[in-house]
């Protein structure tokens, strides 16, 4: 059975990847192994928002999206992060094809709290026979928007939307990249991290407010069949593995 891994890149993250990261995923490809990459793009869409003077605010860690920006998150995810990624992608030589939600209804979605978050959306349904055959033949790299079955885009939590590909992908891997090198307590990485922890860290506010949606991205992957889900800042690093059973 072929192994699928399902990355994701964060906005900062993008700009740090190593000459190791691309090796990875080189070994993983001639190892016959399946990679998507989702990518985030959210300090450049705050640059962009304050540049135009638009409203820049989160709320548990989803960014407030009114159609204004909106605008400007899909101008920045598709018109200058995705191109960014994909040239990386190809000076490192690695075959690799951008898409966005509104190719052959990529990715179907539907507000999650329109009252609360605006035009933002969580991802209800993938077209699998598309990924599936792209994925056979190169790396595919992924914006997180979505589209209603109306055809209106919606921003999408590139954790949560990565956490959701990889479920109807049935994929092998999670990993999800940030800027820090995994889940942190008083200065240093926990190796594991299980659910009953989690909601004790999250309880008690240890973790805060910009890794919660990992984690709970994280979690949500492995409870609908992830085999295996991560939270690093360097594929080389062993980062914070997750996990649904108690451990000690």
């Amino acid at each position: 059975m072929t192994q699928t891994i399902v990355i994701k890149v964060g906005g900062n993250a993008i700009t740090e990847l190593d000459a190791h990261f691309f090796k990875q995923l080189r070994q993983w490809r001639e190892a016959g192994k399946q990679i998507l990459i989702v990518h985030g793009g959210g300090p450049l869409i705050t640059e962009w928002s304050k540049k135009l003077h638009l409203s820049v605010k989160k709320i548990n860690g989803i960014r407030v999206t009114d159609q204004a920006v909106l605008a400007v998150t899909k101008a920045v995810l598709l018109g200058l992060i995705q191109p960014q990624l994909l040239s990386k992608l190809s000076t490192n030589h690695l075959l690799a094809v951008g898409l966005n939600a509104s190719d052959q209804q990529l990715l179907v979605g539907e507000t999650l709290n329109q009252s609360l978050y605006g035009e933002v959306g969580k991802i209800t349904q993938v077209n699998l026979p598309l990924l599936q055959q792209l994925l056979q033949k190169q790396i595919v790299v992924l914006a997180p928007l979505a589209q209603t079955k109306t055809g209106d885009w919606l921003n999408v939590n590139a954790d949560l939307a990565a956490a959701e590909i990889a479920s109807q992908l049935n994929a092998t891997k999670l990993v999800l990249m940030t800027d820090v090198p995994g889940v942190m307590t008083k200065g240093q990485v926990m190796s594991h991290l299980n659910w009953p922890k989690a909601q004790q860290l999250l309880g008690k506010q240890i973790i805060k407010t910009g890794m919660a949606p990992k984690i709970k991205a994280a979690f949500q992957a492995l409870n609908k069949g992830v085999a295996q889900a991560l939270i690093t800042d360097d594929l080389a690093h062993a980062g914070t593995t997750l996990t649904t059973v108690a451990t000690d």
